[in-house]
């Protein structure tokens, strides 16, 4: 298997973990406080990691700044998404915000002018058409 491959199969397992255990934590505790403990685990990976390469992470202003804002979106993302499960259906607030890949999709195409093949809009539609049939 492909290292590509093996680290997707696995981000698609961990994503898919992640989803489903903020509607049990949900249960017990209210959106805001969730997010507090979640926060615990990238701490504890982070550190793993910044151990892994010897205290001396690479640097660059532009690339710390975009991962600042990545760090910013995602728990944000995350928050809200924590208020959804915590006041709607799991299955649906899943696969309604597994559609984040639009966003990114319009974003590289408007800023970094990535292509948009025919196929590729013709899947954009019928995913936004499946987003409005599973929110209704």
């Amino acid at each position: 298997m492909n290292d590509w491959l093996l680290f997707t199969v696995a981000a698609l397992l961990m994503w898919g973990i992640w989803g489903f255990f903020p509607k049990l934590t949900t249960g017990y505790l209210d959106p805001k406080s969730a997010l507090i403990f979640e926060i615990v685990g990238p701490i504890v990976v982070g550190t793993i990691v910044l151990a892994m390469v010897g205290f001396k992470p690479e640097f660059s202003t532009q690339g710390a700044a975009f991962a600042i804002i990545t760090g910013l979106a995602g728990s944000c993302g995350a928050l809200f998404f924590l208020y959804a499960v915590s006041k709607g259906s799991l299955s649906v607030t899943v696969t309604l915000t597994a559609l984040y890949p639009l966003v990114s999709i319009i974003l590289a195409f408007l800023i970094l002018k990535e292509p948009i093949t025919l196929k590729q809009g013709v899947g954009m539609v019928l995913a936004l058409v499946a987003m409005a049939l599973l929110a209704s």
